[in-house]
């Protein structure tokens, strides 16, 4: 009996192949998406005639550069440097700006509830709890969003972004996984969240899952801050230096590499299957149009990630003030804990308060550095000290950090679990308690590995 569709046993048959080849499946699956657009070309080529053909085709020109084995790589790495750089840079005065006009409506908050005769744990819990973390949230996360989301826009727009997923398809595909998580990866830059819902561009189940899995491992804007202070503290610097940029720049590199090597772990245990063909047309290159982009970047990507990220670090604010201020034994609880966790700390190259800001910023990582400093200072809010000197003094000086404490620290940031605001939009993507669950412990267990690792290699080389 004939089938009525030539390859709707398709997949059938690429199971009978991989059983006896899993190569050989692969090969299979591209011979029979390359003819099918082999066929098309010719089809197109016999029934479609061109007048006037320009005399210099710029698309295939510029194509030569950006996609091209040699030029590729570093072309895409220096428009990324770009981006980061406009977005850090630009993102110093306006977060500047904010955070004074933020913490002026502090005090005049502070002002109204002693006016009111208020109790002192009324101010504290609602104005220096979590008024002040929603302070931080929106002061450290919303003027890098606002620049990074609409250059990201303008590369879309203009028709680049095609060209980064045909670059970096053939890394994915030796992962297992689809060249389209490369674009994935690229907004999780902006925040992990937004790259989180952007998996859903990836057609198969499995490799969209992927995707979703690994995503965190590139930083996001809440941790830029926290990776560009430390590389200051390594480096003895401001945030200018080359030192700092070189450090940070090799951080993102280190991230889209723990990407491909997990996606490629799991492609090969939990998540086994033949990697989907990925047939991309480049677009032809676009002039972005301004109207899109301020509508794509601002309202659907900036404010929304926002909004999620304020409403879960209102109560993380809230929380981190109660452990501060309720005292056990002369310590606050918030002490205690960091004495508990330090001997786990001390063997990742850390100690406990570090640990203990970890875990009191999973709501929003853009707090966890605001409370170190206030643990470390014994202080009842959190803060941020005005000078990379006077953080250096507070970390080195007092608290006795080393360049290994900095080192460890920033991989710790890189490689731990997602905020919750990323893990709540895995599981609405997913609808699944397993994997939201596996998504949190899978970089843990990473980030503990890598920094024990780290930590133990450099003492015994006598390094620190």
């Amino acid at each position: 009996m004939k089938r009525k569709y030539p390859y709707s046993g398709l997949d059938d048959i690429l199971k009978e192949v991989e059983l006896l080849n899993p190569s050989g499946a692969l090969k299979l699956n591209d011979s029979i998406v390359s003819h099918i657009y082999l066929g098309a070309e010719k089809i197109a080529g016999e029934v479609v005639s061109q007048q006037e053909k320009p005399k210099i085709d710029w698309d295939r020109k510029m194509d030569d550069i950006l996609t091209s084995k040699v030029f590729g790589f570093p072309s895409m790495l220096l428009l990324l440097a770009v981006v980061f750089w406009i977005t850090v840079t630009g993102a110093n005065y306006p977060s500047e700006m904010l955070a004074a006009a933020l913490f002026w409506i502090q005090d005049r908050l502070t002002d109204l509830c002693h006016l009111l005769g208020a109790p002192a744990w009324v101010n504290g819990f609602f104005v220096e709890g979590v008024y002040l973390s929603m302070a931080w949230v929106v002061a450290v996360m919303l003027p890098p969003m606002a620049i990074f989301f609409p250059c990201f826009t303008i590369l879309e727009d203009m028709g680049y972004l095609p060209r980064v997923a045909f670059n970096l398809d053939r890394l994915f595909k030796k992962a297992g996984t689809h060249g389209k998580q490369s674009l994935t990866m690229s907004m999780g830059f902006g925040c992990n969240a937004a790259g989180i819902v952007a998996c859903r561009i990836i057609e198969s189940p499995r490799e969209r899952l992927i995707a979703m899995l690994t995503n965190n491992f590139v930083p996001c804007n809440g941790r830029f801050p926290t990776l560009i202070a430390l590389a200051s503290l390594m480096v003895l610097g401001m945030t200018a230096s080359p030192g700092v940029t070189i450090i940070v720049v090799g951080i993102v590199l280190l991230g889209i590499a723990a990407t491909l090597t997990v996606s490629w772990g799991l492609s090969k245990t939990l998540l086994k299957g033949i990697p989907s063909a990925f047939v991309l047309e480049l677009p032809p290159y676009r002039r972005p149009q301004l109207g899109k982009i301020i509508v794509r970047s601002i309202f659907d990507r900036t404010l929304f990630v926002l909004g999620r990220a304020i409403c879960v670090a209102a109560p993380a604010g809230g929380i981190a003030w109660l452990l501060a201020n309720i005292h056990s034994g002369g310590l606050s609880l918030l002490q205690h804990c960091g004495s508990w966790l330090n001997p786990f700390g001390q063997l990742l190259g850390m100690d406990g308060f570090i640990l203990m800001a970890f875990i009191l910023g999973f709501p929003a990582n853009e707090i966890v550095l605001p409370i170190l400093i206030m643990s470390y200072l014994a202080a009842g809010s959190m803060t941020e000290l005005s000078s990379i000197e006077q953080l250096s003094n507070l970390f080195v000086v007092e608290h006795g950090w080393t360049w290994l404490t900095a080192a460890c620290m920033m991989l710790f940031s890189l490689l731990h679990y997602p905020c919750s605001t990323t893990l709540l939009t895995i599981w609405r993507e997913s609808r699944s308690i397993k994997w939201t669950a596996l998504s949190a412990l899978i970089p843990l267990v990473i980030a503990c590995i890598v920094c024990f690792a780290v930590a133990q290699a450099a003492r015994l080389l006598g390094w620190v």
